[in-house]
């Protein structure tokens, strides 16, 4: 799919959505609605053709297909953030390479390395936002140290500190509101007026503004959420959702 193509073709299938859960994809619907997008370097399957020397010394590599930052390198300078070690460019497309092996539709996307800070390369916050048809029901920001480790606290859109609506991180005080927060809150709604459906649209904020990451139709498979994310949650979806599914 493409940002050019017209919402009628994006729509043009009993569940449409599914189409952004390829990352790609969920890119070019949210460049369709304005949102602002981290530069892409190279997409593809044959990772031989890679041109490391064309990139900066900073870059993200991710799967288009994928969850729970699964095959993800976040890269400084050959030090890959998310597992700590260093890696040559060789050692990068094997593991590539046998990922493609194993799922053969899969893709790669090569991409800027978004900072929150001018000249500061580091694993970037999450903003996740748990919407419905427009709606917001919270807004999980995760202090991320990696794939799985982090800190987390829970807001509603105006930033206000809410209880837990999925404690799967360590929870601490409320952090301070991004200076996006505003830009940050008008395109998630945006997304999720289109999407329709329940859906959690991450987001991060950088020295671009808000920046699109992805659409997570299913987060946690729907487990591990505390007894007040349940009811917010199911609240939300007969207030804005009823009947949609």
């Amino acid at each position: 799919m493409s940002a050019e193509d017209s919402l009628e073709k994006w729509q043009d299938v009993e569940n449409w959505q599914r189409k952004l859960s390829n990352k790609y994809n969920a890119k070019q619907f949210a460049i369709k609605m304005g949102c602002n997008m981290a530069n892409l370097y190279w997409k593809g399957r044959d990772v031989q053709t890679i041109d490391f020397d064309s990139f900066p010394k900073q870059y993200v590599i991710r799967p288009t297909i994928g969850h729970s930052s699964g095959n993800v390198f976040i890269m400084n300078d050959g030090y890959n953030l998310f597992d700590n070690s260093y890696h040559k460019e060789a050692e990068i497309r094997a593991a590539l390479a046998l990922k493609l092996a194993e799922k053969p539709r899969l893709e790669f996307l090569i991409e800027e390395f978004l900072q929150e800070q001018p000249g500061e390369y580091k694993v970037l916050n999450d903003y996740k936002f748990f919407c419905f048809n427009g709606e917001i029901a919270s807004c999980q920001l995760i202090n991320r140290l990696g794939p799985k480790a982090g800190f987390g606290s829970f807001y509603d859109k105006h930033w206000h500190p809410m209880e837990a609506v999925h404690p799967g991180y360590t929870l601490v005080a409320p952090r301070p509101k991004p200076e996006c927060l505003e830009e940050m809150v008008q395109q998630v709604k945006t997304l999720s007026k289109a999407y329709r459906i329940f859906c959690r649209i991450d987001f991060y904020a950088t020295t671009k503004g808000a920046v699109f990451g992805e659409f997570t139709p299913t987060p946690g498979i729907g487990r591990g959420y505390s007894q007040f994310g349940q009811r917010l949650l199911l609240s939300y979806w007969d207030k804005y959702c009823a009947g949609l599914v």
